[in-house]
């Protein structure tokens, strides 16, 4: 038990790791809390979804099916919109990363010492954390997955010639060479940080409110408690949004010629 509001803050922002995290950003270290849960939800997007493919009619939809097809033709409309290359790839792609990242972020709204405690209790586990998106190493390798696509979708649409040809003429011409390869490096260097960083950003804080919210006396953490949280499930929703948007968006910058 902590024993000063200090010490509990720091408590819940400890990561159950493989090693000791040196630094804010930490290269030695894996984060199993993060691993484990992003695993477990990960199944559980799986799961749901094939049940709905499984139970699929053409007659009276359930309710499952009925959620399923909404969200991905949701999504199949948003890639439409914005991709005009083939979307066998990305629109599955945009779905899971919606989907997953939502489930991610929703990990935020459930009681700051509850899955904590129940890991403590039941396996001996010092630290556990429980939001994926509010640990860097995991918005970043999720933005860094975008940016692989990102790079692979610039030599698909554009071809290795057409790729080099944009990248250093862009968008000054030939005899600006230099200054092309510097704007074009920081944009392109710049797309997965914004996506790591907002994600991380607006959770991390999410969490840290929480947090403090639960050092008040129990009398006095249901009013905030509760506005926060009604507060947070738009925030929850919009940043799995957002990055699944930012996405598709950049993707499509890269397939398409300029």
């Amino acid at each position: 038990m902590a024993s000063s509001p200090a010490e509990y803050v720091t408590h819940h922002l400890e990561h159950w790791a493989s090693g000791k995290d040196e630094a804010f950003i930490s290269t030695t270290a894996w984060h199993i809390d993060t691993l484990v849960v992003s695993l477990v939800l990960g199944i559980f997007f799986l799961t749901l979804f094939r049940m709905a493919a499984v139970r699929a009619t053409s007659g009276v939809p359930g309710k499952l099916q009925n959620f399923v097809e909404i969200l991905v033709d949701f999504v199949d409309g948003a890639v439409r919109d914005a991709f005009h290359g083939p979307r066998g790839f990305l629109a599955p792609l945009a779905l899971t990363i919606f989907v997953w990242t939502f489930l991610w972020n929703c990990m935020d709204l459930i009681p700051v010492d509850l899955l904590p405690l129940t890991a403590k209790h039941l396996f001996g586990l010092e630290y556990f954390r429980v939001v994926p998106s509010a640990d860097m190493s995991a918005t970043f390798a999720l933005s860094l997955t975008v940016f692989a696509l990102i790079i692979v979708y610039s030599f698909k649409g554009k071809g290795a010639i057409g790729f080099a040809k944009e990248y250093l003429t862009h968008p000054f011409g030939k005899w600006m060479m230099p200054a092309n390869v510097i704007l074009n490096t920081v944009e392109l260097l710049a797309k997965p940080m914004s996506l790591a960083l907002r994600l991380f950003g607006n959770l991390y804080a999410g969490e840290l409110i929480f947090i403090l919210i639960a050092l008040l006396p129990w009398w006095a953490q249901f009013i905030p408690g509760m506005g926060w949280a009604i507060f947070h499930i738009l925030v929850v929703t919009l940043q799995a949004f957002i990055f699944m948007t930012l996405t598709i968006v950049y993707i499509s910058m890269a397939y398409e010629h300029h």
